[in-house]
């Protein structure tokens, strides 16, 4: 999966998305910090490959892409979007190939603009990006070529404060950035980073009006921190394999970053520091039971501002999650099985 699948509704309640075999399940919260209800099957009985992207939009709404079968030998993308986590979501709608036709191409990856448009990210045949969106009146415009080359799986797509499109790319040489340079307008490779990218280790966070950072893992296997225009800095080692989950909340009044990720002993580690003063150092706090090797981490805030973290076994269906107590520092509720 890629991106943040546990999310909070513009209703309060906490959404889960997740793979089983063929179909995209969801799990919601029956009211806000209630009970979750049980999973229900996302877009109808359409049958697809085991892979998910998911963002979600200022107005709260989750558009979720995967990849469906479609002739012998060949597949499509396809979205659905889903305004309400206790109703029923759209039915998958499909968006095409960036190759017009052919085979998977890659993992997708979904930012949604200040307007409620989706934007799909995708690598493409030739090794670059294709990027397709919705159009302000409905449907979708043409697959377009970003370009680059030789682009690494595991896209990081991000909405700035801006309301506007980013993205983030791994290549053997380093990272590649797009930007939007107008809402609706198609991104612009904009810089490139000579760095050593662990690839699949990419996660996007806008983290002011006018940056937004994205953490990657190096060869080295320290966890680092970019933003276009500056120089990146490694703020610790990395806690284990994947990607961190991010999130920006409110920690005794400073605006500050929380990273989580499994570690290499199978629990979540957490840690927080000023958001953009990576100089001001992190370090990581172990919590939780052990975990599965395949155990995914996500991070939210629920109707309350606390925050929120999941962990999801695809292989069990196994989800746990802890909020923030309501007093000083980063002290957690224990996990409890969902």
């Amino acid at each position: 999966m890629n991106g943040d699948w546990l999310l909070r509704g513009r209703d309060g309640r906490l959404s889960v998305y997740q793979l089983s075999g063929e179909a995209v399940l969801c799990r919601a919260e029956r009211g806000p910090g209630g009970p979750f209800a049980a999973a229900r099957r996302v877009g109808g009985e359409q049958r697809l490959h085991p892979v998910l992207a998911v963002g979600q939009g200022a107005d709260g709404y989750a558009h979720l892409v995967s990849w469906r079968p479609t002739v012998k030998g060949e597949a499509g993308l396809v979205h659905s979007t889903h305004f309400r986590a206790h109703l029923a979501a759209l039915d998958w709608h499909p968006i095409g190939h960036p190759n017009k036709s052919g085979e998977r191409t890659g993992t997708p990856a979904v930012a949604v603009d200040a307007q409620g448009r989706a934007h799909v990210f995708v690598r493409n045949r030739g090794g670059g990006v294709s990027m397709a969106g919705q159009k302000e009146k409905g449907g979708w415009g043409p697959w377009r070529d970003l370009l680059g080359r030789e682009v690494q799986d595991g896209l990081a797509a991000v909405t700035a404060e801006s309301g506007t499109v980013e993205l983030y790319a791994a290549v053997p040489q380093g990272l590649l950035y797009w930007r939007q340079e107008a809402p609706g307008a198609v991104p612009v490779l904009q810089d490139t980073l000579e760095t050593a990218v662990r690839p699949g280790t990419l996660r996007a966070l806008a983290t002011s009006p006018d940056s937004t950072t994205v953490f990657y893992t190096g060869t080295d296997d320290g966890l680092c921190a970019w933003r276009p225009g500056g120089k990146p800095v490694t703020l610790l080692p990395a806690a284990g394999p994947g990607p961190v989950a991010a999130v920006r909340c409110d920690l005794d009044g400073y605006d500050c970053t929380l990273l989580a990720q499994r570690t290499a002993s199978r629990r979540v580690a957490f840690a927080a520091y000023p958001t953009e003063q990576e100089s001001a150092g992190a370090w990581w706090t172990e919590s939780g039971p052990e975990l599965p090797l395949d155990a995914l981490v996500s991070l939210t805030k629920d109707e309350t501002d606390r925050v929120v973290a999941a962990t999801l076994s695809p292989s069990t269906g196994h989800l746990l999650v802890t909020r923030r107590k309501d007093e000083p520092g980063l002290a957690l509720e224990a996990w409890r099985r969902v």
